[in-house]
């Protein structure tokens, strides 16, 4: 039992150290339980525990319900675990009121939603600058920053167009440019190529990388696609709420 104990502590331990890394993890998640009442109590998640340092690109696999999207909205503080705490930069978000986890949520984390999420009426150098906006950033400090990220995910030649006017690899680098907009500590990504073929998707899958470890961000990326699994530091299995060690790649 002990080993076994053993075994999964170690996966899910942040272990991308070398020069530059924090003194502290990006984030700590400690024993987080999830339990949603009804006539049947749903017990989605199941003691995890998760620490993810700067620069780290962390995958969690797990079939449809295995509990990955309830844990990326434990650890983004867009819900509230049963048990258990999450600390963003050593700051636990229990600790935290709601104005005070917005703010967190605006200035220190990024999240990227399978279904893009972009707002139909906005361009999309005005969607990147959505969240620039809500920190109340100056026109020109928006403008020139959306337009950099845009140019950086290849669409400088694509701000003008609405995200109807985009295919589905461009809305996704939008939606990557936007939640880069505030220069996150912390990514949450849910399934960011499941609507995408498998070029467009390795395409994204290079970009988020490359962009997460030169910017030594702490990335956890919910994910089937076996391509993203590959690029990743630590590759970690969420199966009926409970988190280990990927068996394999």
């Amino acid at each position: 039992m002990a080993d076994a104990e053993d075994r999964e502590g170690s996966a899910v331990r942040g272990g991308h150290g070398g020069v530059g890394a924090p003194a502290a993890p990006v984030l700590q998640a400690s024993g987080l339980d999830r339990t949603y009442d009804g006539a049947v109590p749903v017990r989605a998640l199941r003691g995890v525990d998760l620490t993810v340092d700067g620069g780290e690109v962390v995958v969690v696999r797990g079939r449809s319900g295995s509990g990955k999207t309830t844990m990326l909205n434990l650890l983004g503080g867009l819900d509230e675990p049963t048990a258990g705490t999450v600390r963003i930069d050593g700051r636990p978000l229990d600790e935290l009121d709601e104005g005070d986890r917005a703010v967190l949520r605006r200035t220190r984390m990024g999240f990227i939603f399978q279904s893009f999420g972009l707002i139909p009426m906005l361009t999309a150098r005005e969607n990147v600058e959505v969240p620039l906006r809500l920190a109340r950033s100056g026109v020109a400090e928006r403008r020139e920053r959306a337009e950099d990220l845009l140019d950086l995910v290849g669409l400088a030649d694509r701000m003008a167009h609405r995200p109807g006017e985009l295919s589905g690899g461009e809305q996704q680098r939008v939606a990557i440019a936007r939640a880069l907009a505030n220069r996150p500590g912390l990514l949450l990504a849910d399934e960011p190529t499941g609507q995408l073929d498998s070029q467009t998707g390795r395409d994204v899958i290079d970009l988020l990388a490359g962009l997460v470890r030169a910017d030594g961000i702490a990335a956890v990326v919910a994910t089937h696609d076996p391509a993203l699994a590959a690029v990743a530091d630590r590759v970690l299995d969420l199966g009926d709420g409970v988190l280990s060690q990927a068996v394999d790649r």
